[in-house]
């Protein structure tokens, strides 16, 4: 049996609690001597967001007329979308994101995604966490590899993930760790109990390959655990905590507020593959579009002083056909919306070159055409945020230059 197994199958972790942590993984002392280090969380939105009702092509008539269901009303109509530059507009469920567009902390590239023509999720997912649209053999992600490149440290804190599982982004030689959603987070394991801690603490004192596993799996949950307990009595303050993704943004920015280690965050949130009654300025995915919008402005909120050196990547896998479905719904299709936002970025923009939505200029005549390669825009938060150089970025997104440079940080 394998060191990680022993203790995960012992029951004194949860194989997210010592996820990657291996015999060369060590925490004694911080990864970075720097008090507040430049930090980047991505958000992946599982399904399929349909961008085109994220931020709306408000000025395109092929829009209204392939959407004569689910399409957002223009600016100043009831339920209109809410006016960014005079041509696309944001879905009135992301109000609460408006004032980081008017500070120019929010930016948007429209037209973009993965080449890649797949309309598969688990395909399509997986190319844009490896970052190697059309690979299915390779299986580290693209932030692991950045963690072997801005680290010389192997420890399991300077990269979170929330969630059930550890993702494929963060999947790879590089130890990580995870922590549940919600009120898991906070549920108790039996190493956590004083007498057993002590006891296991006793009985992996040495210095062979499983103490030290086991040491380092330790350290990792006792830094976690003690962040969370110090966010849920702040938290609380009389009132009850906010579910799922609220709650988890503020969780991942307390944490990273308290630890200068953890650099990089990771969550995704499911729910965005909408078949069926998609909705328009109201309905399934102006529900989703609501917890989002607010869980991404109680994220920034929470990260305090730490929010001016944070670049948040709002991704998904695909965007949605042009046209709506006979259910009032929309199906996989091609081109998509990236979100950018931080304290330094130059938002208040839409970026991207704009295909449009006449039938000739789809992609295979019914999906929004890609313009833009999803790693341009990672590509220049790592290299002007992370500040990685070309044979860096090189390291991350293996044999890609990038075709198109913004003034995003």
């Amino acid at each position: 049996m394998k060191r990680r197994d022993f203790l995960i199958h012992s029951g004194l972790f949860s194989a997210s609690t010592i996820a990657a942590v291996g015999s060369n993984a060590w925490v004694a002392r911080s990864a970075t001597n720097n008090s507040n280090p430049q930090r980047l969380i991505v958000i992946f939105l599982r399904g399929g967001v349909d961008g085109l009702n994220v931020v709306v092509p408000y000025s395109e008539t092929a829009y209204y007329q392939a959407r004569p269901k689910i399409a957002i009303p223009k600016p100043g109509k009831n339920h209109g979308v809410l006016n960014l530059d005079g041509r696309f507009g944001l879905h009135p469920a992301l109000a609460p994101l408006i004032p980081l567009w008017e500070q120019n902390n929010l930016a948007f590239i429209h037209a973009c995604g993965s080449p890649d023509p797949t309309r598969s999720h688990f395909e399509a997912q997986h190319y844009m966490e490896v970052g190697i649209p059309g690979n299915q053999r390779v299986d580290d992600g693209w932030m692991n590899r950045l963690l072997g490149v801005i680290s010389n440290k192997s420890s399991p804190l300077q990269a979170i993930s929330i969630g059930g599982t550890k993702p494929r982004i963060l999947s790879g030689q590089m130890p990580v760790s995870n922590i549940p959603s919600g009120d898991n987070a906070h549920q108790k394991l039996p190493i956590d109990y004083t007498h057993v801690g002590k006891a296991f603490d006793q009985l992996y004192s040495g210095n062979d390959d499983l103490s030290q596993t086991y040491r380092h799996g330790r350290m990792a949950r006792q830094v976690i655990m003690n962040g969370l307990d110090a966010e849920t009595e702040m938290a609380n303050n009389g009132a009850p905590l906010p579910n799922n993704f609220i709650g988890d943004g503020q969780r991942l920015a307390n944490l990273m507020v308290q630890d200068p280690r953890i650099e990089l965050g990771f969550m995704a949130l499911g729910g965005w593959d909408t078949h069926v009654n998609q909705g328009n300025s109201q309905g399934n995915l102006a529900n989703n579009l609501g917890r989002l919008g607010k869980g991404l402005a109680a994220l920034t909120k929470n990260l305090g002083s730490v929010y001016q050196n944070t670049v948040i990547v709002v991704m998904s896998e695909f965007g949605r056909t042009v046209r709506e479905n006979s259910t009032g719904g929309t199906d996989h299709g091609h081109g998509n919306v990236m979100w950018v936002l931080g304290g330094k970025v130059g938002g208040g923009k839409v970026y991207g070159e704009w295909p449009g939505l006449a039938t000739d200029q789809l992609y295979q005549k019914r999906d929004l055409a890609i313009s833009t390669d999803f790693r341009d825009v990672i590509s220049t938060v790592l290299a002007k945020h992370l500040r990685l150089n070309d044979k860096q970025l090189n390291q991350v997104l293996p044999s890609y230059v990038p075709k198109s440079q913004f003034p995003l940080i």
